[in-house]
């Protein structure tokens, strides 16, 4: 299995540390293509965790121009989301439904019945059932080949806030203060940012086989060095990741400024 809580964490996760975000986004879009491809060859399904935000943005990109100009088919890829606010409408501004239709799905062939991205409409007396199915659909497919991380500011993956668990699974959440306010400005303030989202569990992502986590700029270089060097801890949820076996952080110079392991 990729992750075995009882063993002890190691020390330091193993970072890539690239000139540019672009660079490194492009790097692992290409491991991403060779995965699919590996699995089509193989004749089997390549499922995908796939995240949302800035962060994944030109990987996703990437993706879609190989798409155009390699060849790339994604008739073989299963996805699923990590997250959704919750409650959200799939056509509003900020919906992840939105977002991974423009910035990924709306542009390549990947089978529509394949998308799978947790439903914000779903009613609250039904979404303990719903989440318990998220994870039947994951576990029906094989569990994910790859997890694509993003990490925000108080350590969260997916919409893990601190305080998560390390077998946490598919669920509804209450979102903190911290990721409310850099969500803001897509809400037109604070006020209007839901409090709530459904998320993926740390133990539900770290029974991927690989995790790739992105971080860049210098407003992640603070969480991305508690994330890699600092102590296991449900304060800072992204740390759960010292316990997976193939585990990689993709970094650009600005976000690995204040890594001090070698």
């Amino acid at each position: 299995m990729p992750v075995d809580p009882l063993c002890p964490a190691k020390r330091g996760i193993p970072s890539q540390v690239l000139t540019s975000g672009l660079e490194a986004s492009q790097a692992v879009a290409r491991e991403i293509a060779d995965l699919i491809r590996l699995r089509e060859s193989d004749g089997q399904t390549c499922v995908l965790g796939l995240a949302t935000g800035s962060t994944p943005l030109d990987v996703y990109a990437e993706l879609i121009r190989m798409h155009r100009e390699e060849g790339l088919s994604f008739r073989n890829v299963v996805t699923f989301n990590l997250d959704e606010y919750y409650p959200m409408q799939p056509t509003a501004a900020q919906s992840y439904v939105r977002f991974m239709n423009e910035q990924l799905f709306d542009h390549i062939d990947i089978p529509a019945e394949n998308v799978h991205i947790p439903d914000g409409t779903i009613s609250l007396d039904d979404v303990a059932a719903y989440c318990d199915g998220y994870e039947q659909k994951i576990a029906a497919r094989g569990g994910l080949d790859l997890q694509l991380l993003g990490i925000g500011r108080a350590g969260h993956i997916g919409f893990n806030e601190p305080g998560s668990t390390l077998d946490s699974r598919t669920r509804l959440v209450t979102l903190n203060d911290v990721t409310r306010e850099d969500a803001a400005s897509a809400y037109s303030g604070i006020e209007n940012v839901p409090r709530q989202a459904i998320t993926m569990g740390v133990g539900t992502i770290m029974q991927a086989r690989r995790i790739i986590l992105l971080a860049f700029g210098s407003s992640k270089a603070s969480i991305v060095a508690r994330a890699t060097e600092g102590t296991v801890s449900e304060s800072v949820p992204a740390t759960f990741l010292h316990h997976h076996s193939n585990v990689e952080f993709w970094l650009d110079e600005t976000s690995a400024a204040q890594l001090s392991l070698s």
